[in-house]
């Protein structure tokens, strides 16, 4: 990948993001006024505890969710401007997910869950880039497989390559690796990693782990749904000293 030297460009950014659930003595903030940008071609991390505002944020940004108030951005597209139709192939044409429940469907193998949002797009597979995305996630002995006869972090790497495989312009993943063992996890954040340093993906990344979180280039830091704190460079020690830091002052993201 070539080095651009010109002004790095947003893949994502939210200006005074407001999110809020019920009216009255049942009113809840998710989101108190969020504005931040994510930068294409770097993998950020989300974090904070339950109810910090770290999913509903990424949903906003996603558009799984619509927001109270505020702009959502995707690239130079805003979200509150799209009717459905638009909505529908925005999420489908532009952003990619990958949910920590793996979400591919049973019936199908893993080559025809990795290509079916292409498959229902109506576009062409990039033959070339499918081999480089299936090398570099490690199933080509995999693909005529389905889902039961995979492994948990086999099945995850297959819905990273799924999000690939499109091309997006961002991905945002809600905690890929809840549900996998150590080993597999550290494949698929390994993966995520080379995806940005090698293709230039932009990755948005909820998480609870300092260890998933290391692998990242930048760390949000979420309590009572505004952002608090961010580091760049992280490592799981230096996210983990924070997150104390927090506790201190009865902040626990």
């Amino acid at each position: 990948m070539t080095t651009d030297t010109s002004s790095p460009r947003t893949a994502a950014r939210a200006v005074d993001l407001a999110k809020i659930y019920g009216t009255g003595d049942t009113k809840v903030v998710a989101l108190g006024g969020v504005t931040v940008e994510f930068t294409a071609g770097r993998y950020t991390a989300i974090m904070g505890p339950s109810g910090s505002g770290k999913s509903t944020l990424m949903h906003c940004m996603a558009a799984l969710d619509s927001s109270t108030s505020g702009q959502v951005f995707i690239g130079d597209t805003e979200l509150s401007e799209l009717d459905d139709r638009e909505l529908t192939r925005l999420r489908r044409d532009k952003i990619g997910f990958i949910f920590q429940a793996f979400n591919l469907v049973p019936t199908l193998t893993a080559r025809e869950n990795i290509t079916l949002p292409l498959d229902i797009a109506g576009r062409d597979i990039d033959k070339d880039w499918f081999d480089t995305v299936i090398a570099t996630v490690g199933l080509a002995d995999r693909l005529g497989h389905k889902p039961n006869q995979l492994s948990g972090g086999q099945q995850q790497r297959v819905a990273c390559a799924r999000a690939l495989v499109s091309q997006p312009e961002i991905i945002f993943a809600d905690e890929p690796t809840g549900n996998l063992d150590s080993r597999s996890g550290t494949e698929v954040l390994s993966f995520l990693r080379r995806s940005v340093r090698e293709f230039g993906q932009t990755i948005v990344m909820v998480t609870h782990d300092p260890n998933a979180a290391a692998y990242s280039d930048r760390v949000l830091f979420l309590a009572d749904g505004r952002i608090v704190d961010e580091m760049t460079d992280p490592t799981a020690e230096k996210v983990l000293e924070r997150m104390k830091g927090f506790d201190a002052v009865g902040q626990h993201p």
